[in-house]
């Protein structure tokens, strides 16, 4: 037919008919009308994907993982720190364990390359004690995530790569809230970093007291480094006991009954509810 034959030479072959026609009369040429051009193409099933213009490519969803203690499964991101230099970065390699949401290992560099990352993930897994193997390994697309020597790397740890979808922030959630946690916080510099030692050094101080002092609210507000070492069991028990003796002393004022104190359970990355898994962006967000 004229109009398939028209729409696919080199000329026409990535415009839609609202510009093929026009471009055609131009030329003092009139084949049929656009809403045709879009019929014989619907038809032919080529409306969207001519020359060119690619048709859109579905990428699975990760696989879900569930944590049940820590060291199970981690997240790891890299994010920017500004320098006094305009359009200079370094950049923070960060690991967090996403069931206790302690961060296991941490890193700052110049650059971004697989052999930086390698390295954080092998010291990382030295410090845990990581022996076995199975533990799961979550990031996004980037280069040093994928690169020859990380892979090898985490072929030789045992570790399993789990990776986002591209674009899609939502597949990494805890290392994305991390790094607001951390950048919003109020003692987040408020001018670039001065040298390289300058970064490390608030780093160190940051994490130090995110995992020591820092009560996450999606946690039952224990510190990640009482969640990953087992002792909220116990302080959530004391909690608990002391919402029941106030409640005791003056029951009028607990109608709605004490506050749930009981351990958050298993944790999902990636869940497949779609609203399970919003719920825990949202719950990051401390």
């Amino acid at each position: 037919m004229r109009i398939l034959e028209t729409c696919n030479q080199a000329e026409y072959q990535s415009l839609p008919p609202s510009q093929i026609v026009p471009a055609l009369a131009d030329k003092a040429i009139y084949i049929a009308s656009e809403s045709s051009f879009y019929r014989v193409l619907k038809e032919a099933d080529q409306l969207h994907h001519r020359g060119k213009v690619q048709a859109p490519r579905k990428v699975a969803r990760p696989e879900a993982y569930k944590a049940t203690g820590p060291n199970e499964v981690w997240s790891w991101d890299i994010t920017f720190l500004a320098t006094r230099i305009s359009g200079l970065f370094y950049r923070l390699y960060l690991v967090m364990d996403i069931y206790s949401r302690k961060i296991v290992g941490w890193e700052i560099h110049e650059n971004e390359t697989a052999d930086h990352a390698s390295l954080l993930i092998r010291k990382a897994c030295l410090a845990e004690g990581i022996t076995e193997q199975g533990l799961v390994l979550h990031s996004d697309n980037g280069s040093p995530m994928k690169g020859a020597t990380m892979l090898a790397t985490l072929q030789r740890l045992g570790v399993v790569p789990s990776f986002s979808r591209p674009s899609v922030s939502n597949d990494n959630p805890y290392s994305e809230s991390l790094f607001g946690t951390m950048k919003y916080t109020p003692a987040f510099p408020s001018k670039p970093f001065e040298n390289l030692d300058a970064a490390r050094e608030w780093v160190y101080d940051f994490v130090h007291w995110y995992n020591e002092t820092h009560r996450h609210s999606g946690i039952k507000f224990v510190t990640p480094a009482q969640r990953h070492s087992g002792k909220e069991q116990s302080i959530l028990v004391n909690r608990e006991a002391v919402y029941q003796a106030a409640k005791q002393r003056n029951p009028k004022r607990w109608s709605r009954g004490t506050r749930n104190w009981q351990p958050v359970g298993e944790v999902w990355l990636n869940p497949v509810n779609q609203e399970s898994e919003e719920a825990e962006v949202k719950d990051e967000a401390a």
